[in-house]
């Protein structure tokens, strides 16, 4: 088909992972808290596809269920004791402090398949590709390497499909390659509804559109281009929205002209802060390193104590501003 463009190191782990998963019987896939689109198309899309591929294997999709993605997959109920005879595979998930549950480290076997930048190894065997535009299209790589002895079913085609459309923010985004492109259009050769999958994801709850009006009048932007907005959790409280509804407004403000780096805050709980951190240029994912995160250039997410930390991550964006127009 013409899709193929591995390099002989990725051809050679491609091949190590798709032999392990053939050897275990119970086999549990995991992703990262919060889950995006993505995290649930990669876990659930691989899920699908070993089911399909090996019907007497036991697959589990563990992970706390979100209510919001439920129209992708729910998550399984995995017993502890399973664990001990499994392997598990981590999908679109850097740092093992963000992986959703504890119980993976009882598993004999890790695999990490991930697409963001490398800065925290776990697994016997990584893949790890910060070429690809998701985890999802990695999982649909690994689906047309081997296409000859892995079936593909609309189910897993719909969930690799979501996942990529999450993350490339419906192929705007900067990661979206060639390759992404040819990707998605063999995914829906698939008979699942492309356009149902896109209005799911697009769609707004009619609180939600409140929060969208007072971001867009609250959204603070300064001359360099750094613009952010703090939401509280009596602000939350008033719009009847919870942390998971928020994400929608991240694009949205990055939309507004002159904006070049941007960040949205998020109050917890417990009075700390989310952050979700944006750009256009700048490289920022170096500044959520320095609060507890990480993520790609361009798109990352940290974590803050108090409203201190949210103007030093603000002042770190600055710098970054700096740096990238010297």
């Amino acid at each position: 088909m013409g899709l193929k463009t591995e390099n002989l190191e990725d051809m050679k782990i491609k091949e190590a992972i798709w032999a392990i998963i053939e050897e275990w019987d119970t086999i549990i896939i995991h992703r990262h808290v919060r889950p995006d689109p993505d995290a649930i198309g990669s876990q659930c899309g691989l899920k699908e596809l070993i089911k399909v591929n090996f019907p007497d294997k036991e697959v589990y999709a563990a992970g706390s269920s979100v209510e919001d993605l439920e129209y992708l997959d729910v998550m399984d109920q995995v017993p502890e004791d399973l664990y001990e005879q499994a392997l598990v595979i981590v999908t679109d998930t850097a740092n093992i402090k963000r992986i959703d549950g504890d119980d993976y480290r009882l598993a004999k076997q890790w695999i990490k398949i991930d697409h963001h930048p490398l800065d925290d190894p776990y697994g016997e065997i990584e893949w790890v590709n910060t070429k690809a535009s998701s985890c999802s299209e990695m999982i649909a790589d690994l689906w047309l390497t081997f296409q000859d002895k892995i079936k593909m079913t609309p189910k897993a085609a719909r969930l690799l499909y979501a996942g990529i459309v999450g993350d490339t923010n419906r192929f705007l985004y900067d990661a979206t390659t060639p390759f992404t492109m040819r990707v998605a259009a063999e995914l829906m050769s698939y008979p699942f509804s492309h356009t149902e999958v896109n209005d799911r994801m697009t769609a707004i709850k009619p609180h939600t559109s409140k929060l969208m009006g007072y971001a867009l009048e609250n959204f603070q932007l300064a001359d360099d281009g750094v613009g952010h907005i703090t939401l509280t959790q009596p602000l939350l409280k008033s719009l009847d929205v919870d942390d998971s509804e928020t994400h929608g407004i991240v694009p949205l403000l990055g939309k507004i002209e002159g904006v070049e780096v941007w960040a949205v805050f998020v109050q917890q709980s417990d009075g700390e802060y989310r952050c979700r951190l944006r750009s256009k240029g700048p490289v920022i994912n170096g500044v959520a390193s320095n609060h507890g995160g990480g993520g790609h250039p361009l798109a990352s997410g940290a974590h803050a104590k108090d409203e201190k930390e949210l103007e030093q991550i603000l002042a770190e964006m600055r710098t970054q501003v700096e740096m990238f127009h010297k």
